[in-house]
């Protein structure tokens, strides 16, 4: 039976793969046409426009990620490099030595901005113009007259007749100007800044212009695009780059119309026919025209996809491939079904319900069974927090009841009550409801929490602001005699998103604990610190310490490591479970170090927020 069922599913597997092979080979054949229409438009684009202009459009047509253009002679016509000017871009006599002697010999700057003044309004050549213009704009700048250097570039120097003009090195002049302008201007909604850098985006993306080079315009993109990011994107910038590593490495032959692999890892290349255009391809790119081609076909089914593979990726996982065609050398089109198990669900359905019931029975009996499991432990827990919560919720309150009971009596009871004396039970009474209070209070911060009805409202604050809190509500017990306390807050720290009360809860439970487990002269110390995206509470006394074993056991509900001491001290074991709910809500983290006769370090990390952040 089983050998039955293996013969049944490899011929359907079989005859389904015959049928999907047939529609495969009308895509490939589609593909292929769809390839050779993109080498026509980019021979086209070649023949027709001058370089730097075939770069452009074969870039914005969306077909190729980028393009070198060769001329006729095979030279490389872009990615171009700069070329000077073939005459008139020289100095026609001594006066452009004259004037360069005066401005960086004498370093008179104002007579030699006057000069070169002079030798613009005297020449006739555009190159030579566009420098003496550059070269006043220049000097006004050093001698202190950014304005009006400013103005020679932006009135002067952007007339049209020199878009072309270039300097000895071949770079053109007035897009230089124009950055100088830009980093000249520090306020960028300076409408002068706003008109160079949109003069200076307009012969970025001009590519009918020759005389600006790929270099100069790949610098100048990049230095415009830091300058104002949030105004100029150059989307052929990526291209311009990718054109450029190739350049550097071109091999002695082209190659001809079959896709290659290039220099750049990732990108392949391929020529023209008429050797005019090397066109560089991405996965990404190549991918999405087998998309292209897939989505008008619309006859195929929507549980197949068709995927282009490239040379020496494995493709036996497809359920169909084809060869994608000759100039597409070792490229597979690859049909792989979304249901890999399409040929077993139907053979094997029997099987599969009776192994499926078998094991869904079992699954809700263990299922049952853990459910059981789980909720007897809590039963049994809840129990014993009840216990713990009666005994201590008892001790906690008939402790300070009865202390100020004691107190009240004897002041009623003495025959000679002095001022002193009364101001001394007085002083112990409040102390007590103090203590009194403090336990309330964390029995109903506790009660909140366990029905998840303790609110938190976040907001960006400044962290003195927590620290102060804190410090006010511990200052008068820490001024007691023995008690040394210091407070360590550093200047310009962070905000923090948090609810400003509850962090200094959290603070001040950890103090309260500092103060009473540390025996003798109490020496504590809050210190704030500010780490990257992070700042740290910590808080550190010399203390009777906690050993290793019960670190992570101390942030449980009413746990206490010394019941002895805890009776001594106060408390019912809540602080610390109160001040990790705290910290976890705020996404932070609390630890420990400690060890015994060695004082104790809790330390808070909250993630910090830039100061001017608000809060939904």
């Amino acid at each position: 039976m089983g050998e039955a069922m293996r013969n049944e599913r490899l011929a359907v597997r079989q005859k389904l793969a015959d049928a999907y092979r047939v529609q495969l080979t009308g895509f490939q054949n589609k593909f292929e046409q769809n390839w050779q229409e993109m080498i026509a438009e980019l021979v086209e684009i070649g023949r027709r426009e001058s370089a730097p202009v075939a770069f452009a459009r074969a870039i914005r047509s969306g077909r190729v990620d980028a393009v070198l253009v060769f001329d006729e002679r095979g030279g490389l016509a872009y990615p171009n490099v700069p070329q000077a000017a073939e005459s008139g871009n020289t100095e026609p006599d001594e006066r452009w030595a004259e004037a360069g002697q005066i401005e960086f010999l004498r370093q008179d700057l104002e007579m030699a901005a006057g000069r070169y003044a002079a030798l613009a309004r005297e020449s006739t050549n555009a190159n030579l113009i566009a420098r003496a213009l550059q070269a006043q704009a220049r000097c006004l700048v050093r001698g202190d007259r950014t304005a009006s250097g400013v103005r020679v570039i932006l009135d002067e120097l952007g007339g049209d007749q020199f878009r072309q003009a270039v300097d000895p090195q071949g770079r053109l002049i007035a897009a230089n100007a124009e950055l100088m302008v830009l980093e000249l201007l520090t306020n960028h909604s300076d409408p002068d800044f706003e008109t160079a850098a949109r003069r200076l985006a307009a012969r970025l993306q001009d590519y009918g212009n020759p005389a600006l080079a790929a270099p100069q315009r790949r610098f100048l993109m990049r230095e415009l695009h830091q300058l104002a990011p949030a105004r100029f994107d150059f989307p052929l910038l990526a291209a311009e780059d990718l054109a450029a590593q190739v350049a550097g490495r071109l091999p002695a032959a082209l190659g001809d119309a079959a896709l290659r692999r290039s220099p750049v890892t990732n990108f392949w290349q391929f020529v023209t026919p008429d050797h005019r255009v090397m066109a560089l391809v991405g996965a990404g790119k190549l991918r999405a025209s087998a998309q292209a081609v897939r989505v008008r076909e619309e006859e195929w089914p929507g549980d197949v996809t068709i995927t282009l593979m490239a040379p020496g990726i494995d493709h036996d996982a497809a359920f169909v491939s084809l060869p994608a065609g000759p100039l597409l050398p070792g490229w597979q089109i690859a049909l792989t079904l979304h249901d890999q198990t399409l040929f077993d669900t139907t053979s094997e359905h029997r099987l599969a319900v009776y192994l499926w019931t078998g094991i869904l029975v079992l699954a809700t009996m263990g299922v049952f069974t853990l459910l059981a499991i789980r909720l007897l432990r809590r039963q049994m827990a809840l129990a014993r927090l009840k216990n713990d919560l009666a005994a201590t919720v008892s001790h906690e309150l008939k402790t300070p009841l009865s202390g100020m009971r004691v107190l009240v009596d004897t002041l009623l009871d003495s025959p000679d009550v002095t001022a002193p004396r009364v101001r001394e039970y007085l002083q112990l009474i409040a102390h007590e409801n103090e203590r009194l209070s403090r336990v309330i209070q964390n029995f109903l911060t506790f009660s909140r929490m366990e029905k998840k009805k303790y609110s938190l409202h976040f907001a960006a604050v400044p962290v003195p602001r927590i620290v102060e809190t804190a410090v006010a509500a511990v200052r008068e017990r820490f001024a007691e005699p023995g008690c040394e306390f210091k407070v360590v807050v550093p200047p310009e720290l962070p905000h923090v998103r948090a609810d400003a009360d509850a962090l200094a809860t959290a603070l001040i439970n950890l103090l309260e604990n500092a103060f009473k487990y540390s025996e003798g002269d109490k020496r504590i110390c809050l210190q704030v610190q500010s780490l990257p995206d992070q700042v740290l509470f910590s808080v550190r006394d010399n203390g009777i310490g906690i050993p290793a074993s019960e670190h992570k056991r101390i942030f449980q509900n009413f746990y206490q490591v010394d019941q002895r001491l805890s009776r001594q001290g106060g408390g019912c074991g809540l602080g610390l479970s109160i001040v990790r709910f705290i910290v976890n809500a705020h996404e932070g983290r609390v630890a420990v170090q400690s060890r015994p006769g060695a004082g104790s370090t809790f330390t808070i990390t909250i993630p910090a927020v830039a100061p001017a952040a608000t809060i939904a």
